[in-house]
């Protein structure tokens, strides 16, 4: 919980163009693609992307054959690096393909239910916004999808597919007041250069603000906020050009933006039979719900497996001191209303469906499409606590 007392807190977020990004919604697009055709894979799909060269890996188990290649060139091709104008193109990069299969060890015990793997896992939820989600990643997550639009749209055509945002919002006695500070690094054509070439034009800069910044901000900003856009001064040079890509390598954008503990694992490429992800999601549902039904204002859950085991060797919910029980009684009720086995959240949620590649960019978490956002237990947990 934020304390009392003045200070600052800060998240980020990524864009679907950032090298990692493409890595995980590629690995999700493979999975998805496998889970139309078989819904009993195993998938723990890795990518790796640097300049010119896309590898695929991992274990897969299955039945059906995807096109990997062509998948992940369809993928980095609608994130927008279809040409040489941002320094990769899905459509003459190579790509490698050296998947596995899952190990027999490991299978004989998901087999019969049991858990993927040994591993904790971290739900998290805060009445700060109507998301139930900290206020700084929903704003840095907002202020990404004002510039995918806009990007997209041609609405400002010099902007590229990679991009970062970092919102600091100013807490008074664990009440969000403002945001004290934005930093925005977007990938843009040499168009909006000025004349020294080393940094970006003010005109581009008050484009950029007003058309993905101010309209996710204006509420919690003041005079004092300060706004920094392209800080080294100029970001033409981005995406897998500039950088590596890994899958899960951005587990606190995709979950919390760091307001609580994470897991032990990431979530993007694996099958649900992994509680990595699964278990994560029905972490979620569980501290959601209980804020939801105002048993608390803040609420932290972890699980944790034992691989090929069903039941969970760990139950913990935390409120910091704000919830209504002691956070022990909310456990047992917990335990009690939700599934808690690999096979009991999976069937929940329906989670053998091709539903993630739509996870991997902007967050796991604070988005009412995924079924883990619902808070049908809400009613359930309030007639217990009575």
């Amino acid at each position: 919980m934020i304390k009392q007392g003045k200070c600052f807190f800060t998240s980020e977020s990524v864009s679907k163009g950032h090298p990692d990004k493409v890595c995980d919604q590629i690995s999700d697009a493979i999975l998805d693609e496998i889970l139309k055709k078989d819904k009993t894979a195993r998938v723990a799909c890795e990518t790796y992307i640097t300049r010119g060269l896309v590898i695929v890996g991992g274990e897969i188990t299955t039945r059906t054959w995807v096109d990997v290649e062509q998948i992940a060139r369809d993928v980095i091709k609608n994130i927008g690096y279809d040409s040489p104008l941002f320094g990769f193109n899905g459509n003459t990069c190579a790509v490698v393909n050296v998947i596995g299969k899952q190990s027999p060890d490991i299978s004989q015990g998901v087999d019969v239910g049991g858990a993927g793997d040994q591993g904790l896992m971290v739900g998290y939820a805060v009445d700060e916004t109507p998301e139930l989600m900290p206020l700084s990643l929903v704003l840095s997550h907002d202020i990404l999808k004002n510039l995918e639009k806009i990007r997209r749209n041609k609405t400002l055509p010099y902007l590229g597919p990679d991009a970062k945002s970092q919102v600091t919002i100013e807490y008074q006695n664990g009440i969000p007041v403002r945001v004290d500070t934005v930093v925005v690094s977007t990938q843009h054509t040499e168009a909006i250069l000025d004349k020294s070439g080393k940094k970006i034009t003010e005109k581009s800069k008050k484009q950029i603000a007003d058309a993905a910044i101010w309209p996710v901000i204006k509420k919690w900003a003041d005079k004092n906020t300060k706004i920094y856009i392209n800080p080294t001064g100029k970001f033409v040079i981005g995406g897998p050009q500039s950088d590596t890509g890994l899958t899960g390598r951005k587990i606190i954008v995709d979950t919390y933006g760091g307001r609580c503990p994470h897991g032990g694992g990431a979530f993007s490429g694996k099958d649900p039979t992994k509680v990595d992800r699964s278990a994560a999601y029905m972490a979620r549902y569980i501290a959601k719900n209980i804020v939801a039904a105002k048993l608390a204002k803040e609420c932290t859950v972890q699980i944790a497996y034992a691989i090929g085991r069903e039941e969970p060797v760990g139950f913990y919910v935390d409120t910091d001191g704000t919830g209504v029980l002691p956070d022990e009684k909310l456990a047992q009720i917990a335990r009690k209303l939700f599934p808690l086995t690999p096979r009991g959240i999976i069937e929940h949620f329906k989670l053998r469906s091709p539903i993630y590649a739509q996870t991997a960019a902007f967050g796991h978490f604070g988005r009412k499409e995924f079924p883990w956002e619902k808070t049908d237990k809400a009613a359930l947990l309030k007639k217990e606590v009575k």
